[in-house]
């Protein structure tokens, strides 16, 4: 028997309430999936949250705007466009295992809209679906909005269904990036104040027999202690920026143009999944890093802000998109990542090549770097990569190895090495280049150590830079390093040989990486050297 565990928590915050659902995915992990949990909840402060795909333009209100109402702007990891939350609306986060591998997330929503189309029924009213949108709708109108993530096959975030008559959050967006769609709640459908108390038996209800449990439960309160307090120190806080890590945002209008060249062709970026801090400044400089094979990925790094989850199909003409944008962006200099692709034969490295004969197509003299996952170090699928023709193979290895196990469970240090060393050997002219974050907790013997070990396999261009948390649910930094022990790091690193070093507290791989190659592009030094 599935039990369905139900947590009221009342009016909370959206960021606390994310919280509580990361510790409670850890717990349905570890149980095996024969008990799921349901966070019922009315956001208070009201929020818009922007899923993966959401559009900037669909929030209709300035920041200052907002910031007067008393709303915060959150950019989530859910999926969906743009939507509104606040008191007067029944928020529901299902945290369940999906029962097995042909359960898809796809049904995983429709079982969400069927739950709500049920609670909708025990008012009499008739909800739909949408032949072309997800969610719930009544006449026409939305009356729920759904958006789910996924990790390791566990489900988080939901549904928000509309209960309350006052809906003028929803001024503020484009509702779910549907322009002209009307929004609706259980309240104007009856033409009387329901209370949200009256729908919660019943959501509990449908849920549980949507999702495929026997019976459900409310928690005590004891045991998941919902008391604000409580509920926000599921995760420490995130320590304060030294002044060296406060950068100002540059506008101009090419960070426009490439968000607007990125939406029209539907290219997703590490910059936004990565929730990089350079990102406003590479697009105001008019460049981005596309990310391939999807914006999900199959392994659950607890440094990384990139999504978990069931991968998406890979889209055979994403290699013309990255070209078009490429050309529609003037790029000179070419990045290209992915997520982690487990799932696929060869991981992902025969799209890779294609990809890159896509662009090396439309744009021949362009300098095109790979920035690739470590394939379960298979070297054949590392030739499949290289089969494209770059110009520079980068794989990082993110931390030092005692780091592995906390920071990167399912990688491998001497794996990572071995495909930077093939890589080397096997494409001659192609540059190889390796990362590297600071700030977890290593020593300075051990970063001295991993450079070292670049160096013997013959890795030329080297990237350092500060580790910045994505949020209290990652890995805590351990310290911050000073631009002056960068400096160092840099002139170390020069000297046991590197082409080409950037060394920094915002470096990132793809950061200023045509300068960087410029720098590097000169006779190969041999591998070795201490």
């Amino acid at each position: 028997m599935r039990e369905l565990v139900t947590i009221d928590a009342g009016r909370r915050g959206y960021r606390p309430t994310l919280g509580l659902q990361h510790r409670l995915l850890e717990r349905v992990r570890r149980g095996g999936g024969d008990r799921g949990y349901v966070i019922l909840v009315e956001h208070d402060p009201p929020v818009i949250t922007m899923g993966r795909r959401a559009a900037a333009r669909h929030v209709l209100a300035a920041a200052d705007q907002l910031a007067a109402r008393g709303t915060e702007l959150i950019e989530s990891t859910r999926g969906g466009d743009v939507t509104w939350h606040g008191v007067g609306q029944l928020v529901a986060y299902p945290i369940v295992a999906l029962p097995a591998r042909h359960h898809s997330v796809r049904r995983h929503v429709r079982d969400l809209e069927e739950a709500v189309i049920g609670v909708l029924a025990a008012f009499g009213i008739d909800g739909e679906r949408h032949a072309e949108h997800v969610g719930v709708w009544v006449g026409g109108a939305k009356i729920a909005a759904i958006g789910v993530a996924v990790s390791r096959r566990v489900t988080y975030h939901g549904l928000a269904l509309n209960v309350a008559g006052d809906l003028r959050g929803f001024d503020a967006i484009v509702p779910c990036g549907i322009r002209g769609a009307a929004v609706t709640s259980i309240s104007r459908q009856l033409g009387r104040d329901v209370p949200v108390a009256e729908v919660k038996d019943h959501l509990v209800a449908c849920l549980a027999d949507a999702l495929g449990f026997e019976s459900s439960r409310a928690a005590a309160a004891a045991e998941f202690d919902t008391g604000r307090a409580s509920v926000a120190s599921v995760a420490s806080p995130r320590p304060r920026l030294p002044r060296w890590l406060r950068k100002r945002i540059p506008t101009g209008p090419h960070g426009a143009e490439v968000r607007r060249t990125l939406e029209q062709l539907g290219l997703a970026t590490v910059c936004r999944s990565a929730n990089c801090p350079n990102q406003a400044e590479c697009f105001a400089r008019g460049t981005a890093t596309f990310m391939i094979l999807g914006d999900r990925c199959t392994r659950s790094c607890r440094f990384c802000a990139v999504e978990k989850g069931a991968p998406r199909p890979v889209d055979a003409a994403e290699g013309e998109a990255v070209a078009e944008a490429s050309c529609r962006l003037a790029l000179r200099h070419v990045v290209i990542t992915s997520v982690t692709r487990d799932d696929l034969p060869d991981g992902g490295a025969g799209h890779f090549a294609r990809v890159v004969r896509a662009v090396r197509g439309r744009l021949p003299r362009a300098v095109i770097e790979i920035l690739t996952p470590d394939f379960q170090g298979d070297p054949a699928a590392v030739d499949a990569a290289l089969a494209g023709g770059c110009d520079v193979f980068n794989h990082n290895v993110e931390t030092v190895p005692r780091l592995y196990p906390a920071a990167r469970p399912e990688a491998d240090y001497r794996r990572s090495l071995r495909v930077l060393a093939h890589a080397r050997r096997s494409a001659a002219g192609v540059h190889t280049k390796s990362g590297l974050m600071v700030g977890l907790g290593e020593t300075r013997a051990e970063i001295r150590q991993v450079m070292r070990d670049l160096r013997d396999v013959g890795c030329e261009i080297l990237t350092v830079g500060q580790y910045l948390s994505p949020s209290p649910d990652h890995l805590p930094v351990a310290r911050f390093v000073e631009p002056a022990e960068f400096a160092e790091i840099e002139r170390e690193a020069t000297g046991l040989g590197f082409a080409a070093v950037a060394a920094g507290p915002f470096v990132r791989s793809s950061y200023h990486a045509e300068a960087l190659f410029r720098r590097g592009r000169r006779p190969s030094v041999a591998a070795g050297g201490s």
